[in-house]
């Protein structure tokens, strides 16, 4: 049965200084190095046969140190279709700065709500329309044909693809967190049905 672990990347800088990143390409801090090596202690044991990454450098970094820590030399393909969401005009912004010019509630909307969109920016509902159409174009038929797949990248598309595979709607998606640098691994049908998933902990 194919194996297919999605990965938010580790600590960026901006996580760390609480920033709104979304496309904006930062890098990431020594914390997050240390998770991605601790992600990759998580996966021990598991053979990959291909990996998935964004276009943007916190994600390929955190997926290069992984495959370093775990040996492996695989194909990998980046592609923007597996970018953050894109925040608009809250990109590079601290969070509580923004909550003090347009208010805790309207951040929180933004941040929160499913298809509500920042100013100029994408909502989670706009997200999973990119994100998804690549999962079904090309994972999932790198999983069709039994491959092990790596997905490391952000903590939007991510949530895209846990929807579609645990069958989320989009308010449950909204309260779905997902720790930077903690795979969770599906088992999958040859179908790409969800057999089992559990989050990893070395």
């Amino acid at each position: 049965m194919p194996i297919l672990a999605l990965v938010r990347h580790g600590q960026s800088l901006w996580n760390h200084e609480n920033r709104f990143t979304g496309f904006v390409d930062v890098p990431l801090t020594e914390q997050g190095r240390a998770e991605a090596r601790q992600a990759a202690k998580s996966l021990g044991g598991l053979k990959f046969d291909v990996a998935y990454t964004s276009a943007l450098t916190r994600a390929q970094e955190t997926l290069a140190i992984i495959l370093e820590s775990l040996g492996q030399r695989i194909p990998v393909i980046r592609d923007a279709a597996l970018n953050e969401r894109h925040y608009g005009d809250l990109q590079g912004l601290n969070k509580e700065d923004a909550a003090k010019r347009w208010g805790d509630h309207q951040v929180k909307l933004w941040r929160r709500s499913f298809d509500v969109p920042p100013p100029n920016g994408e909502s989670l509902e706009m997200t999973a329309k990119r994100v998804l159409p690549f999962y079904d174009r090309a994972i999932s038929g790198d999983l069709r044909q039994g491959k092990n797949v790596l997905v490391v990248a952000h903590g939007n598309s991510n949530r895209s693809l846990v929807m579609k595979l645990d069958k989320l709607t989009g308010e449950q998606v909204v309260g779905l967190e997902l720790a930077t640098g903690v795979p969770l691994v599906y088992e999958l049908s040859n179908e790409c049905e969800v057999i089992s998933k559990r989050n990893t902990t070395p």
